[in-house]
C-alpha cells in the first residue's frame, strides 16, 4: 500500500480505520479494556517491532507502521481530541460540589507522590531537575483506563468512584501548569542561578498572558458563534463548530509558542461552562472512543519493547515502585478523607498507574530538550507497562475492597439521586422549576431554545440547551437516577418524541407529561408516559369549580366532583355528560 503524493498519510489513515474496525468489535466481545486493546497493538506493530518489516515483502509491510511524519500526524491529532473530551469534563460546578476531593485530596495525591517519586529518581542518580519532571509527571493516573474500568463495575456513582474521579480531575487539570513549567525550564535552560529563576518566571507569565488572551478570544467568538448557529438548528454547522473550535484555538496556542494541545484543552473548557456542553459531548460521542483509540494506539508506536526484552529485572522494579509509591500515598489519602481501609486500598491501586498525559508531556519535555530521549523512552516505557497491569491491580483492589467491608461489617455508603429533570423549560417548566426550587427540590432544565437558555442561564438558573428527544443527552443529567422526569414541551410532536424516545431507553422511568388537548394525552398514553396532564382538562374543570362555586354548590362537593372526573380521565373513561 503506497502512500499516494496528494495525500501522503493515505496509507497509515486506512490501517488505523481498518485496525479500528477489528478491534473495537472484537474487544467488546472479548470484554478486553479497549484503551489498552489499542496500546498493545500499536507497540506490536509500531517502529520498535514491526516497524522494521517495512523493508520486507508488501504483503507483510503493509501491516507495520514505520515511524514518520504519518504516525506523528495521527499521535497529534489524538493528543488534541483528548484534551478537549478532558477540557468538556472539567466545568466549575463540578470542580466546586467535588472540592474536597479534587482540591483537597487531589492536590495532597500530586504533591505527596510526586515528592517521593522525585526523591526516589534523584537518589538513583538522576539531576535534580529531571527528576523533579518525572516525580510530577508519573504523579499523574490514567483517566480514560480507570474510568473504563469503574464504569465496567458501576461504580462511577459510588462514593469510592466520586473520590477517585476528583483526584482523577484535578490531575487532568495540573497538565496545564506542568507544560508551562517545562517551557519555561527550557527558556532557562543555557543558564544558572538566579537568571534561570528569573527567565522561568518570565517565561511562565508570558505563557499564562498567551492562554488569557486565547481564552478571551474564544469566549467572545467561539460562545458567540455557537449561540447564533445554534438558533438554526442545524446539526453540521454544529459539528463544524466544534472542529473550528477545537482546531482553530490549538492553532491560535501554537501561534503563541504553546503546545497545541493546551489550546484544544481550552476550548473544551470554554464549551464546558455553557449551555451547549451536553449536546457537544453528544455530537463527538461517536468519535470519542475512536479518538481515543487512535492516541493511544500511537501511544504504543512509541514504546521500545526491546528495552524491556533487554533489561526485564530493572524495568520490572521501576513499575513495581511506581505502583507501590502512588498506592501507599493514594490509599493513605482516601482514608484521611474518611474512606475505610478496603475502599481505599481499592482506590489506591486504581491510581497506582501513569496516565496518558505522561506520554504527551514527556514528547514536550523531550522536544524542548528538558529531558534526555533515552530518559524518556525509559519514562515512556514504565508508565505504558503500568497500564498494562492496571486491569490486574483493579481486581485485586477490588477484593481487598470487599474483604474489609466484611471484616468491618460496614453498610455500603449511599449514593446521591439526581435532581428532578424538566424538558422544555417554558412557562410551564419554569413554574415548575420555582416551585421545585422553593421547596429545596434540585432539578436541571433541558431547553431547545437557544435564546432562551441563555437568558435564564444569566440568571443562574440550571438550564441546558439541547434537543430532549434524544435520551442520550437526558443520560447526561442523570435522567436515569432521577426521580421524575417532566415533559413540558409547547409542540405536540416534540412531546410524543421524547417519550418514545425516553421510553425505550429508561424503561423504568417515572414521566410525566404536559399534553395539549385529550386526543394528544392519549397518544401519549400509548407510547409509555406514566402520568399525562392536558391543559385543555386542568383548564375546563378550573373554569367549572368557579362556576359550580358561584351557582351555589358547596366546595367540599365541588372538590369531589373535580377528582371524579380526573379519576375518570386517569382510567380513560367517558366523563360526566359525555356523549
Amino acid at each position: 500500500m503506497h502512500a499516494d503524493p496528494a495525500f501522503p498519510f493515505m496509507r497509515e489513515i486506512l490501517l488505523f480505520l481498518i485496525l479500528a474496525g477489528i478491534l473495537v468489535p472484537t474487544l467488546q466481545r472479548l470484554r478486553v479494556n479497549q484503551v489498552l486493546g489499542f496500546f498493545v497493538v500499536g507497540a506490536m506493530l509500531g517502529p520498535f517491532a514491526a516497524g522494521p518489516l517495512a523493508g520486507a515483502p508488501p504483503w507483510l509491510a503493509a501491516l507495520a507502521f514505520p515511524s514518520g511524519p504519518g504516525v506523528s500526524l495521527l499521535a497529534e491529532i489524538g493528543v488534541l481530541f483528548l484534551m478537549f473530551s478532558v477540557g468538556l469534563e472539567l466545568t466549575v460546578d463540578r470542580l466546586w460540589a467535588m472540592r474536597r476531593w479534587v482540591f483537597g485530596v487531589g492536590s495532597a495525591q500530586v504533591a505527596l507522590s510526586a515528592c517521593a517519586l522525585a526523591a526516589a529518581l534523584h537518589a538513583c542518580g538522576l539531576p535534580g531537575v529531571a527528576a523533579t519532571i518525572l516525580g510530577l509527571v508519573l504523579a499523574l493516573s490514567s483517566t480514560a483506563v480507570v474510568m473504563q474500568l469503574m464504569s465496567q463495575r458501576h461504580m462511577t456513582g459510588s462514593t469510592l468512584g466520586q473520590a477517585v474521579f476528583g483526584i482523577l480531575m484535578l490531575q487532568d487539570l495540573a497538565v496545564a501548569p506542568l507544560m508551562i513549567l517545562i517551557g519555561a525550564l527550557a527558556h532557562g535552560a543555557n543558564t544558572s542561578g538566579a537568571e534561570v529563576a528569573w527567565q522561568a518566571l518570565a517565561a511562565s507569565a508570558r505563557t499564562a498572558l498567551a492562554l488569557a488572551l486565547i481564552w478571551l478570544a474564544g469566549r467572545i467568538v467561539v460562545q458567540r458563534l455557537f449561540r447564533i448557529f445554534a438558533r438554526e438548528r442545524q446539526p453540521d454547522a454544529f459539528m463544524a463548530l466544534i472542529l473550528l473550535a477545537t482546531f482553530g484555538l490549538a492553532a491560535m496556542s501554537a501561534a503563541a509558542g504553546l503546545p497545541m494541545a493546551l489550546g484544544a484543552l481550552v476550548a473544551g473548557l470554554l464549551l464546558a461552562e455553557t449551555e451547549f456542553r451536553h449536546e457537544v459531548e453528544l455530537m463527538v460521542e461517536p468519535f470519542r472512543g475512536l479518538l481515543m483509540g487512535l492516541f493511544f494506539m500511537t501511544v504504543g508506536m512509541t514504546i521500545d519493547v526491546r528495552l524491556a526484552l533487554a533489561e526485564p529485572l530493572w524495568v520490572g522494579g521501576a513499575v513495581a515502585g511506581l505502583v507501590l509509591v502512588k498506592g501507599v500515598v493514594a490509599s493513605l489519602l482516601l482514608r484521611v478523607g474518611g474512606l475505610p481501609w478496603g475502599q481505599a486500598s481499592e482506590g489506591g491501586l486504581l491510581l497506582g498507574q501513569g496516565g496518558e498525559f505522561a506520554f504527551v508531556v514527556i514528547a514536550y519535555a523531550s522536544k524542548v530538550q528538558v529531558l534526555e530521549p533515552s530518559l524518556g523512552a525509559s519514562a515512556t516505557l514504565v508508565v505504558g507497562l503500568s497500564l498494562l497491569v492496571t486491569p490486574l491491580l483493579a481486581r485485586l483492589g477490588r477484593s481487598l475492597g470487599e474483604r474489609g467491608e466484611r471484616l468491618a461489617r460496614a453498610e455500603p455508603l449511599p449514593v446521591d439521586n439526581a435532581g428532578v429533570v424538566i424538558a422544555g423549560f417554558g412557562r410551564v417548566g419554569q413554574q415548575l422549576g420555582k416551585l421545585l426550587a422553593s421547596q429545596g427540590i434540585p432539578y436541571v432544565a433541558i431547553e431547545a431554545d437557544a435564546a432562551l437558555v441563555a437568558r435564564l442561564r444569566a440568571g443562574g438558573l440550571p438550564v441546558w440547551y439541547g434537543n430532549a428527544a434524544r435520551a442520550e443527552l437526558l443520560r447526561k443529567v442523570r435522567a436515569d437516577a432521577a426521580p421524575a422526569i417532566v415533559l413540558t414541551m409547547d409542540q405536540p410532536a416534540a412531546a410524543l418524541l421524547a417519550v418514545r424516545g425516553i421510553r425505550r431507553a429508561l424503561p423504568h422511568a417515572r414521566l410525566f407529561v404536559r399534553a395539549r388537548d385529550e386526543a394528544h394525552a392519549h397518544a401519549l398514553r400509548i407510547a409509555g408516559a406514566s402520568v399525562v396532564v392536558p391543559e385543555t382538562l386542568e383548564a375546563s374543570l378550573q373554569l367549572s369549580a368557579f362556576v359550580l362555586e358561584a351557582v351555589g354548590v358547596e366546595e367540599r362537593l365541588v372538590e369531589e366532583i373535580l377528582a371524579r372526573e380526573r379519576d375518570l380521565f386517569a382510567a380513560g373513561l367517558p366523563q360526566s355528560g359525555s356523549p
